[in-house]
């Protein structure tokens, strides 16, 4: 029943071994075509040292991901892939003095990282390798990804087909190549040889993938009973589950429905404000609204949180509560979103240029044929309606998570002037804007993400016995998020010259040490080559 070789759904082609329901739901409805090419596999590594039998990190500030103040200085030791010990080692502003250090031998490897700060790797639960452009190399991605700090990322779909996403899985797991650890997620219905229409269809291709070496399943839409059973089998498998609540499916499965029937992670709002109706049971279409016109799609969708019950009322309190005590969590990808609220200023982003790829910078000009070009006739309302969904969603993200809720962080870039890295420090951003401290922005980062994937035990914080995914960063990520950015902040300096900052200095995963301004120089080389083609 799963074909092994699947085709991108971002090669904007359609072939018959998606399901029905995967062919109504997807937004890039096209030709049909047997033509498919993989996109550039991942080259192996030639980046990062170690991982070291001993690796002694001195003196950093230490932001440990668990909710706990920023503490230092800091010597930690790292035994091959795992931390062993967190000592702090002085105070702030004065010498440390060197007795009762841990002393090195002759072996061991030192860093001395005094006046930097060291967090927990970063947890991306929406990172697509491939998925949007067509012949997006693989090495762009994963690059990208680790220079930002990102040392896990849930990949949702396999859009590039099971075997070569598991090819980097494995390949991630044994060192081989420069990426994060990759956990492979299957869009539902993917590989089926026939639409998937009965709920015993729907266990059988769950066994299949789960055969098939995946992680979890994405779903996209299809009918309640066939949702339903899939979920249901998804936790006796022992698989994650993700859904994308599209709106041809969203009237009959909104949130709620689908927490309940056992979904454990939501991916961006769709269905939430669905499950928060009280005047009516659909949302308001104009009668004009087309799904396939993708501005009707992103256009209306900006009037769709005004049309929920209100913040604090009844309605609202319960859907909330409830998903609460389903351990439900919410992964929003604020980022995705956020040119409908200001496309010009997504559009000219300061990093485009030297780290955008030429076939990237195409699909996402407007076009009717490419999920997520819609800026057909993009006005000032539209963004206003923008602003205001933003303003009603963020304040569900902030109460949900001061009730106890599980809020994590998702990039899906590759989509709508999204590029990988850059676009989930834009999410840190604006889980700030929504109300989370910086704190909290961190834990989401790293430790809720850790949990909702059940890795809590290996990843997302600082603490011995876990992995070693470290984040290091020169200036205080704190104060300032913008310093995440591999572009850096611009800054004025003590003698009123403007300059920029680094940027991560350096991402550890797995204890293998990477140099991430080294890497973003391999990316911006990959995207001059890119161009020099181009042309």
């Amino acid at each position: 029943m799963f074909a092994q070789k699947l085709p991108s759904l971002a090669s904007k082609l359609l072939v018959g071994s998606l399901t029905a329901a995967c062919l109504l739901a997807t937004s890039q409805l096209a030709l049909a075509s047997d033509t498919y090419a993989e996109p550039p596999a991942a080259p192996e590594r030639a980046e990062g040292e170690g991982p070291y039998s001993r690796l002694i990190l001195r003196g950093g500030t230490l932001v440990n991901g668990e909710g706990a103040p920023a503490v230092g200085p800091v010597d930690i030791v790292i035994e091959n892939d795992r931390i062993v010990r967190v000592d702090a080692v002085g105070y702030p502003g004065v010498p440390i003095r060197e007795s009762g250090r841990i002393e090195a031998g002759p072996d061991d490897h030192e860093m001395d990282v005094s006046g930097h700060y060291i967090l927990p790797g970063f947890v991306d639960m929406h990172g697509h390798i491939g998925g949007s452009a067509d012949n997006i190399p693989a090495e762009y991605v994963l690059k990208l990804w680790l220079a930002h700090g990102v040392t896990t990322v849930r990949e949702p779909g396999s859009f590039n087909g099971i075997e070569w996403t598991l090819d980097h899985v494995q390949r991630s797991e044994q060192g081989t190549i420069a990426a994060p650890r990759i956990v492979p997620y299957v869009g539902f219905g993917q590989g089926s040889s026939e639409p998937i229409i009965t709920a015993e269809q729907a266990r059988e291709w769950v066994r299949d993938i789960k055969q098939a070496g995946a992680a979890g399943i994405k779903f996209f839409g299809a009918p309640p009973r066939v949702i339903s059973a899939a979920l249901d089998e998804a936790k006796e498998q022992g698989l994650g589950t993700m859904m994308h609540h599209a709106q041809l499916n969203v009237a009959r499965t909104n949130v709620l429905d689908s927490a309940r029937m056992g979904l454990t992670t939501m991916e961006h709002w769709y269905g939430l404000p669905e499950a928060l109706f009280t005047e009516q049971r659909i949302q308001n279409y104009s009668p004009d609204y087309n799904y396939q016109n993708e501005q009707d799609r992103f256009g209306e969708a900006g009037e769709l949180w005004k049309q929920a019950a209100e913040p604090g009322s009844e309605r609202w309190n319960q859907v909330r509560d409830e998903l609460i005590e389903l351990d439900f969590t919410i992964n929003p990808t604020l980022n995705i979103y956020e040119a409908s609220r200001d496309l010009a200023r997504q559009r000219n982003a300061e990093w485009h240029d030297e780290y955008t790829l030429p076939t990237l910078w195409d699909f996402f000009t407007p076009s009717r044929y490419a999920h997520g070009s819609y800026w057909f006739d993009w006005t000032t309302d539209h963004e206003i309606a923008w602003r205001e969904n933003y303003r009603i969603w963020m304040e569900f993200l902030r109460d949900y998570k001061n009730h106890g809720g599980r809020i994590t962080l998702g990039s899906d870039s590759g989509y709508i002037y999204k590029i990988y890295g850059f676009g989930y420090i834009q999410e840190m951003e604006l889980m700030r804007e929504a109300g989370f401290n910086a704190l909290e922005v961190i834990q989401a980062a790293t430790l809720n993400g850790a949990e909702a994937l059940g890795m809590g035990d290996d990843i997302g914080s600082v603490i011995p016995g876990k992995k070693a995914d470290l984040v290091i960063v020169q200036e205080n990520p704190l104060r300032n998020f913008k310093v995440l950015y591999g572009t850096g902040h611009y800054r004025l300096d003590a003698d009123n010259q403007p300059y920029r900052t680094e940027g991560v200095k350096y991402t550890i995963r797995d204890g293998i040490v990477y140099d991430a301004q080294a890497l973003l120089a391999d990316v911006r080389e990959i995207v001059r080559r890119a161009k020099e083609e181009a042309e």
